[in-house]
């Protein structure tokens, strides 16, 4: 008697209210990683993010890049300083997840980032 091939696990469906590009994401990543469900909603949460970047970087568009602050001076366009944090913060986000890249290896920049760090240090002032 063969074996019943075990059920193929459906992919979790996006939220509902996501923009294009956020769906993009969501679709993105569950096609190719098993997630938890922490990870689906820290990965929900980046994909709300780029929502919110996306509507910020359109309000933007034709804005001035320098407005008047309250006390009459020249200021940056506190949409400006939004669009860094939130972007830093979908990073963050998606950097929680350790999301392996296609050959299965879990990628981890800061990992990754210190490993070449150590490299040129080494190649600096070479072997010690």
């Amino acid at each position: 008697m063969e074996a019943l091939p075990a059920p193929m696990a459906s992919l979790p469906e996006p939220p509902d209210g996501l923009g294009r590009r956020s769906a993009r994401l969501w679709e993105d990543i569950v096609e190719g990683q098993e997630l938890r469900t922490d990870e689906l909603r820290v990965l929900e949460d980046a994909c709300r993010e780029v929502d919110l970047i996306e509507r910020m970087h359109a309000e933007l568009q034709g804005a001035p890049l320098v407005v008047k602050g309250s006390m009459g001076q020249d200021v940056a366009n506190p949409l400006v300083q939004e669009l860094r944090q939130h972007r830093a913060l979908v990073a963050r986000l998606l950097g929680s997840l350790k999301l392996s890249d296609e050959d299965g290896e879990e990628y981890d920049a800061r990992a990754r980032s210190s490993q070449a760090r150590k490299a040129a240090l080494t190649r600096w002032r070479g072997p010690a």
